[in-house]
């Protein structure tokens, strides 16, 4: 699994946490290891170039998605064959302003925000009320199980 990390934000981030964090949500979501995503943290003047470019919305936002290959959660029996997830970008700047707002770090924000991009990205969407608590429901999953992993890996 390719899991690639580019920091353009100008803010110092742990990428070693957002690398841990995704390879733990691929392999709870039975992903190939062979399938590859990269990550990008962008400052808001580009996260705001980008919200405009392709959601046609004003402002920075926190995550954008760009799916590439389609690829979908797997099982154990059958996990998602080897490919190309896409892209998710992060601005830590909004994401350090939800973060004070939510009374948690920016790092705990991020990991929320990479956890929710990368499930854009194997076709979780949120628009209608079944969606929205099949994906949160997931997403509060996955980070619950990685927090737990982390607990375990410093013990």
């Amino acid at each position: 699994m390719t899991i690639e990390i580019t920091n353009e934000s100008g803010v110092d981030i742990d990428e070693t946490v957002l690398l841990r964090l995704t390879a733990h949500n691929l392999a709870e979501v039975n992903v190939s290891p062979d399938a590859d995503v990269a990550i990008l943290l962008v400052d808001e003047g580009a996260m705001e170039a980008l919200h405009v470019q392709w959601m046609d919305e004003p402002g920075p936002t926190d995550v954008l998605s760009f799916p590439m290959d389609e690829l979908r959660p797997g099982t154990q029996e059958q996990p998602t064959p080897p490919g190309l997830l896409g892209d998710i970008v992060l601005c830590p700047q909004v994401a350090e302003t939800q973060a004070q707002a939510a009374g948690h770090s920016t790092l705990d924000e991020l990991i929320l925000l990479t956890t929710h991009g990368l499930l854009h990205l194997l076709g979780f969407d949120h628009a209608e009320p079944d969606e929205e608590r099949e994906m949160f429901g997931l997403q509060r999953e996955l980070i619950a199980a990685f927090h737990a992993s982390e607990r375990r890996r410093r013990a």
